[in-house]
């Protein structure tokens, strides 16, 4: 008998996420008193934790791209950064000044700063949010590169969002006058839209911290968690 339209195919994509997740389950000790095959029957007749299973497997992917690009991820350009120069965890933020997202999460950002002398922040453009996120990401690379990165990221942010006036008006207000050299500037969005694109962000801000990728305005908690465990983990 030929099986009803769409059975098939359902069956075909959870047997599929079954047999990718049954590893990541087992290796990450959730059910590992099950054999493999066990495993994927165990989720088939439970789909319901198929999406909790789909995130494991995804943060363990993601640890493994961070291990592999974490200089590139953590050496910042020029002085987009802040907190402890050599600090023993280091917080990544991919963001855009058009981000809203992105601002609510300045607070956290900073609470985390003055609490923890030993953090420290790096910023990486990542302008998705259309033409005038380009053109402010261009303008914060000439702030690094002049030394005036955070008067320069604070004061667009207050302004809300990045048009042409509140640019200028940063742009002003922290003292940049030249503009970031064109290749150097093109060969940053460069990496950072590759590595975003490695890291499987989905937009701003994406967060990494130790081995950890943290997709969105995820709150002081829980960023503070991630640098608890990432300096636990040394």
């Amino acid at each position: 008998m030929a099986a009803e339209p769409g059975r098939r195919g359902l069956s075909g994509w959870a047997g599929a996420v079954a047999a990718g997740v049954a590893g990541a389950l087992i290796g990450g000790g959730a059910i590992a008193w099950m054999d493999r095959d066990s495993v994927r029957d165990y989720l088939l007749a439970n789909p319901e934790i198929i999406p909790e299973a789909m995130e494991r497997l995804e943060a363990r992917e993601a640890s493994k791209v961070v291990a592999a690009n974490r200089k590139a991820i953590e050496t910042p350009f020029a002085g987009a950064w802040a907190g402890a120069r050599d600090g023993d965890v280091v917080l990544v933020e991919f963001f855009d000044y058009a981000c809203g997202f992105c601002r609510k999460s300045n607070a956290d950002i900073d609470r985390l700063l003055e609490e923890d002398p030993k953090l420290k922040v790096v910023w990486r453009e990542w302008p998705v949010l259309g033409p005038d996120s380009e053109a402010a990401a261009r303008v914060s690379l000439a702030a690094a590169q002049a030394g005036r990165y955070r008067v320069f990221y604070d004061r667009l942010f207050a302004a809300g969002r990045p048009t042409p006036e509140a640019l200028a008006e940063a742009q002003r207000a922290a003292g940049v006058s030249g503009a970031v050299d064109a290749a150097a500037a093109d060969a940053e969005l460069a990496r950072n839209y590759q590595l975003a694109r490695a890291l499987g962000a989905t937009g701003t801000p994406t967060f990494v911290v130790g081995d950890r990728v943290l997709q969105g305005a995820v709150g002081y908690a829980a960023l503070k968690e991630a640098v608890e465990e990432a300096r636990a983990e040394g």
